[in-house]
């Protein structure tokens, strides 16, 4: 670990941004350049005095999962995050297979959505990002761990997991769910955590062993969905994608036209905020 090396990059990363760039408001006139350190540490999840203390070269060795966190926080590049881990004596990630680094094209645009629901996912399902609305319309995704982070595995094994959709229409996304997972694993191989959820699932859900052996394959986000809110009901909205070049992720957006019912059900959700949901229907 280079000390030295690992809190100047950090200082002079956050110096770089400034508060727009993460989808903050200036506020009032800063004395300083860039991010203020309890910004950084508020977007990484973690103290101020923990990060603090990582850019006076002092405090533990940060663990992957914080890395990933500061990168994500700092908007940093693909090479830039593998700097960051290499300075902090930790190896790099590989490649997308650990679906834990967002690219900053996808979070700058995710950073201005703060009207509709939106959120970034891995080619496996797994929730990176998600805004306020987002989380108001589907509950917070950031706790779940291990196979339970896809939305693939979770729908074939958590029946709360498809509450949020109609019961007519639980068929057409199991199919769906199947086919991204399969352009998932083509791309990635057997070997990969794709693989490793495929060899799950088809030992845990019968149903989608049968799926699955019907080869389909899609990447398939952008359509018209009916979702189901524990206080609001049927919120009818279409749904819009954006992927990366190497479609390891992708940017979705919910909406509803002007003055629909769904429309304004957005507007109550925004009031509403994050609703705590019972503990039998949560959706994510």
């Amino acid at each position: 670990m280079d000390r030295a090396a690992l809190a100047d990059f950090l200082r002079r990363r956050r110096e770089a941004l400034q508060p727009g760039d993460v989808g903050l408001a200036a506020g009032a006139r800063r004395r300083a350049p860039g991010l203020r350190r309890e910004e950084v540490a508020a977007l990484a999840a973690m103290s101020t005095d923990y990060y603090t203390r990582l850019e006076q070269q002092r405090g533990p060795q940060p663990s992957p999962q914080m890395l990933a966190a500061l990168a994500r926080a700092l908007r940093l590049t693909t090479g830039e995050r593998d700097y960051l881990f290499r300075v902090a004596g930790q190896n790099a990630p590989a490649g997308v297979t650990t679906a834990t680094h967002v690219a900053p094209a996808l979070l700058r645009v995710l950073d201005r959505l703060d009207d509709t629901p939106a959120l970034i996912l891995s080619n496996l399902g797994e929730t990176l990002v998600q805004n306020r609305m987002a989380e108001a319309l589907f509950g917070d995704r950031s706790g779940h761990t291990g196979l339970a982070r896809s939305e693939i595995y979770r729908w074939f094994t958590d029946p709360a997991e498809r509450l949020r959709y109609p019961e007519d229409d639980r068929p057409r996304q199991s199919r769906a769910q199947v086919a991204n997972l399969r352009a998932a694993y083509g791309s990635m191989g057997p070997r990969s955590r794709a693989g490793e959820l495929v060899r799950a699932l088809q030992k845990a859900s019968p149903e989608f062993a049968e799926l699955w052996e019907r080869h389909e394959v899609a990447q398939r986000f952008a359509d018209h969905k009916t979702l189901i809110h524990p206080e609001l009901g049927a919120i009818e909205l279409d749904c819009q994608v954006l992927f990366t070049e190497d479609r390891s992720q992708a940017l979705l957006v919910l909406t509803a036209p002007p003055r629909s019912e769904g429309d304004e059900k957005l507007r109550l959700l925004a009031v509403l905020g994050h609703e705590r949901f019972p503990a039998d229907t949560t959706p994510g």
